[in-house]
């Protein structure tokens, strides 16, 4: 986290918010142990790759702040809007600090929380969002499904995140980076090899 929240932001940031919804997995079992319990999820979706922004990238549900409100109440109301989730079955835990994505002009506030009921899920807006779905934390804690995406110089410049590599679907960039940052905090980390380098799809 440090590292990447030292980056600087342009004069016009927007103040954004995603929500990082853990829960327990109810249909489709964890396939590696670790750390945590084999059922523990977290949910995620796919960007439209017509968006102008992280097009076809895997995110957290999210989106603006509007004015008036908080970074937790942002986070679930564009999680609703995004999902289709019940917002009643979804206890907020905290924020974390909010972090910069220049590559948008965004300022984003990462917003935990737990999911005690949970509620069907799928792409509400394909403008905007493609699919949603729930990964295994085991599975992105597994080293085999661990990596550095790198993405090559070019007009934006080059860079490396962390990424998550698991049955074709890569989680890199600010994705990558808040859920690495949050499982070494956690403690939940099994050593993984940061040498092993995959490209994204721009």
């Amino acid at each position: 986290f440090e590292a990447w929240s030292a980056r600087p932001t342009s004069p016009g940031v927007r103040r954004s918010a995603v929500l990082v919804l853990f829960g327990v997995l109810d249909a489709l079992p964890a396939r590696a142990g670790g750390p945590v319990a084999s059922d523990l999820d977290v949910l995620l979706q796919r960007r439209s790759s017509t968006l102008s922004h992280h097009p076809g990238q895997i995110s957290f549900p999210g989106g603006g702040i509007d004015p008036g409100e908080s970074p937790a109440e942002a986070a679930l109301r564009e999680a609703v809007e995004e999902t289709g989730l019940e917002p009643a079955g979804v206890d907020v835990l905290g924020t974390l600090a909010p972090l910069p994505l220049p590559v948008s002009s965004n300022l984003v506030t990462p917003v935990l929380a737990w999911w005690t009921r949970p509620s069907q899920v799928a792409a509400v807006d394909h403008a905007e969002t493609v699919e949603v779905f729930r990964v295994p934390v085991a599975d992105l804690l597994d080293p085999a499904n661990r990596a550095t995406a790198h993405r090559p110089s070019g007009g934006r410049g080059a860079s490396r995140t962390p990424a998550f590599v698991l049955d074709g679907l890569l989680v890199w960039g600010f994705t990558a980076l808040v859920l690495s940052g949050l499982f070494d905090a956690l403690g939940w980390t099994v050593p993984w090899d940061a040498a092993r380098l995959v490209e994204p799809d721009l």
